[in-house]
């Protein structure tokens, strides 16, 4: 595959299992799985420059994504994160970091410290694994994001539910302002 191949099916894969399943006839669980082979056909049947696509393309797509924002298991495959659907999740909620990190812009950081992170665009609140992971996020909306820190291990030990959703992705429904403090530029 080329990149630019890489780069369609990707971006094909992000659309099909985060946002509209039922745009590409896809039979998707509670969870979020569908089969990959029915993936795979509905790839096909959408554009024939891509006839010669087979699972091992999609597998190797999913274990070189450097976010690691696919799973495939059992001949299934789903999206960890980035949901604008509602499916429940059920990613690992052990190991969480004790803080984690979620970008904004000047012009929110105020009501966001009072009145906690809610999820706006998709179904749960982003939250980063490094402030650099943060600013990567962030840099997408504006040029220099604010870092607001999360503690999460309060946060958990107080019953919020946090879930790793990739390599530096993890997931909440909200977190209350209680757990937030914004990081000082240096």
């Amino acid at each position: 595959m080329n990149d630019e191949e890489i780069e369609r099916i990707g971006k094909t894969m992000a659309g099909a299992l985060r946002h509209f399943p039922e745009k590409f006839s896809l039979k998707m669980d509670e969870h979020g799985w569908v089969s990959i082979y029915s993936f795979i056909d509905a790839v096909r049947a959408r554009s024939q420059r891509f006839r010669w696509l087979r699972p091992h393309h999609i597998e190797a797509i999913v274990a070189t994504d450097p976010k690691g924002r696919y799973q495939i298991k059992d001949n299934e495959i789903r999206a960890t994160y980035g949901h604008s659907i509602d499916i429940d999740l059920d990613l690992p909620t052990e190991n969480i970091p004790e803080k984690l990190y979620y970008p904004t812009t000047s012009e929110e950081i105020s009501i966001i410290l009072e009145t906690g992170l809610k999820p706006v665009d998709r179904k749960m609140v982003h939250l980063s694994k490094t402030i650099d992971d943060a600013k990567t996020a962030g840099s997408h909306r504006v040029e220099n994001p604010v870092i607001i820190e999360i503690d999460a291990k309060k946060a958990i030990e107080n019953g919020l539910v946090i879930m790793q959703a990739g390599k530096t992705v993890y997931l909440a429904k909200e977190v209350p302002a209680e757990y937030l403090r914004r990081v000082e530029d240096k």
